[in-house]
């Protein structure tokens, strides 16, 4: 065994464990509440898991699921898609960076759901803010930047997301800043920072300059319960 191995799995660790209080579970499945994260894990990925999803999301709904093998999705769901991401961790504390870093809260929810909307970094919602800390920078005239915080947080792992920089402010380090704030923070807690990114994104090899590794390959299932 691995002290890894509950990156496997991540999202029904983090839905039994730390996160357990924003957990809405049913027998073999857990998922977030819809306004908060579109991720569900399963116990294991067996036709009965999916039967106890399926009490958990309504019609027409659309859930992901994180797994190592693609999953075989029984009648009654619908993929619409499915890709292998990179799942990275870092070991070791980064070296700190310098910079004008904020403590958002929910009065800046707004002005966080405007730029994740231009800049797509992931699924942002209205109460994504209640998965856990976020820092952000602003300009003179207060338009939030940039900025980056937690999301899946199980046993010794915190995750890092929603990493994202308006297009006029890339090429001054913000991004780099944020993950060394937001990784050395878990540090702190005694966690260990991970992460998920697109195996062609350009920040995968910022994020390896940091310090953090390719873990493993993770398959990323997007659904929609189709009956």
């Amino acid at each position: 065994m691995s002290k890894f191995d509950s990156l496997n799995n991540p999202v029904w660790n983090a839905l039994n464990t730390i996160q357990r209080p924003l957990a809405l579970t049913f027998g073999l499945a857990a998922r977030y509440p819809h306004n908060v994260s579109p991720l569900a894990g399963l116990q294991k990925c067996t036709a009965a898991a999916f039967a106890d999803l399926a009490q958990l999301v309504s019609w027409g709904e659309s859930i992901a699921l994180f797994t190592t093998t693609p999953p075989e999705v029984p009648s009654g769901w619908t993929v619409e898609r499915s890709r292998w991401i990179e799942q990275m961790v870092c070991e070791k504390p980064l070296a700190t960076e310098l910079c004008d870093l904020l403590e958002l809260q929910e009065e800046d929810v707004p002005d966080m759901l405007a730029l994740t909307a231009a800049t797509k970094p992931g699924p942002f919602l209205e109460a994504t803010i209640r998965m856990g800390r976020y820092r952000g920078i602003r300009s003179h005239a207060g338009t939030l930047l940039a900025m980056a915080g937690e999301r899946v947080r199980l046993g010794n792992f915190t995750e890092i997301s929603a990493v994202c920089t308006t297009p006029e402010a890339r090429g001054r380090g913000y991004g780099s800043a944020l993950v060394t704030a937001v990784a050395s923070r878990s540090f702190a807690d005694g966690m260990t920072p991970f992460l998920h990114v697109k195996t062609e994104n350009g920040a995968k090899q910022l994020y390896e300059k940091l310090g953090f590794r390719v873990r493993c390959s993770i398959r990323l299932t997007v659904l929609t319960r189709a009956n």
